[in-house]
């Protein structure tokens, strides 16, 4: 497979589109209940054929229509893909008002090393000069500190805070 070129680089990342030969990597991460814990999608990858429906429904139809969506996280010192981090449009986000949202997810073996903060900075740093996206969204549950301190470290700051669905939530904008 001839993986697609790196649209950000950092340090340690390299983020590119997800191609339809990641459902194997996509279906390791999304399945483990600790990736997913605070998602709300606890249950939307089962199988092989889950991560290849998001892939393309959700993933290559986001890059065709809007021209941006999450973007695969390759960690450059094994080159494996361990998650996502990127950006796409959300119709229901900010009570319904719709908008950008970027959202990331990775293995837990890459959990507190700095990687989900340079991930979130680089993409948030992409969407304004590369795509001109100076608005983004960020949704995180009231319980996800590791989050939060994510998302604060990467410069958004909390708007909002209210209940969907009976999780509680709390809503950042870039600055």
């Amino acid at each position: 497979m001839t993986k697609p070129a790196a649209l950000i680089e950092t340090p340690r990342l390299i983020m590119r589109q997800f191609v339809m030969e990641d459902a194997e990597a996509v279906y390791h991460f999304s399945s483990n209940p600790e990736v997913v814990r605070y998602t709300g999608d606890e249950d939307a990858i089962k199988s092989l054929d889950d991560a290849r429906g998001v892939i393309e429904s959700y993933w290559l139809a986001g890059y065709r229509e809007h021209g941006f969506a999450r973007y695969a996280l390759v960690n450059k010192q094994d080159d494996e893909l361990i998650g996502f981090c990127g950006i796409k449009y959300e119709p229901l986000l900010n009570r319904g008002q719709g908008g950008v949202d970027i959202g990331y997810r990775m293995l837990p073996e890459y959990w507190g090393k700095g990687l989900a903060t340079e991930a979130v900075t680089a993409c948030l740093r992409y969407a304004r000069e590369t795509l001109g996206i100076n608005c983004v969204y960020a949704e995180v549950m009231k319980e996800n500190v590791a989050s939060i301190r994510v998302l604060e470290k990467a410069g958004m700051v909390r708007i909002d805070s209210y209940e969907d669905q009976g999780a509680q939530l709390h809503l950042y904008r870039t600055a």
